[in-house]
């Protein structure tokens, strides 16, 4: 039987994953950013880190292509996998290298274990599950980070001209961010019409599982943690 949806199924997420954003946002790692007072040693961490981290995310991109059944979805996660590679990842170099951060030092990155149990986890997903999966690990990193662009900008937005990390949160809460994070929101909605609540559930657990660990994953750079040997 099919699922009647009074709402949108991204409301239900969004709903129901608050208690896990706020946690996100009130993130000293995130507030940080925003107030401009994060260490620039744990800034560092992190950038080497979400360097890694992208790699695994692109490839999330491709195997959403091989997923897609329609040319126009195919496109367009061909172009996102394309820019993600080829502009994201260079704009990710440059910023990087404002902070002393070379592009070896960026390719010798390892990921940590929270990092790498993170990307396990999507790209497991991708692996086995349907396109609706895929996009369910997708979502939270780039509509939380959208939310976070738009909450930094709000609360420190009067200080950004002295803020270190002003080109970081311009980055976030930027049209051409948030478009891209609108275009996965409604195509998220539109794979998960008429699902049965069985398959909705799973979705749901993907996106609650990846946004705790886009959680650990702040609290990880914060701290700085690493493998123990």
């Amino acid at each position: 039987m099919k699922t009647v949806q009074t709402k949108k199924f991204t409301e239900r997420l969004y709903d129901n994953v608050q208690s896990i954003w706020e946690k996100n946002h009130q993130h000293p790692f995130v507030q940080g950013i925003g107030k401009g007072t994060l260490e620039r040693e744990k800034f560092i961490y992190y950038m080497k880190q979400d360097y890694v981290y992208l790699i695994d995310y692109a490839k999330l991109f491709s195997a959403a292509v091989m997923k897609a059944t329609d040319l126009e979805t195919m496109g367009k996660f061909a172009k996102i996998l394309d820019e993600t590679l080829n502009f994201e990842m260079e704009l990710h170099r440059q910023f990087a290298a404002e902070f002393g951060i070379s592009r070896a030092e960026l390719e010798a990155t390892r990921p940590t274990p929270v990092n790498l149990a993170y990307t396990r986890y999507m790209l497991h997903v991708a692996q086995n599950g349907s396109l609706a999966e895929v996009v369910s690990c997708l979502l939270p990193c780039a509509w939380d980070y959208w939310e976070i662009g738009k909450l930094l900008r709000k609360q420190y937005g009067h200080q950004l001209d002295t803020n270190p990390y002003a080109k970081w949160i311009e980055t976030y809460d930027s049209n051409t961010f948030g478009e891209g994070a609108k275009w996965l929101i409604e195509l998220m909605d539109a794979l998960a019409d008429g699902k049965p609540e069985r398959e909705l559930a799973r979705l749901e657990e993907h996106f609650q599982m990846t946004s705790k660990y886009e959680y650990l994953f702040w609290d990880m750079n914060y701290h700085k943690q690493d493998w123990p040997i």
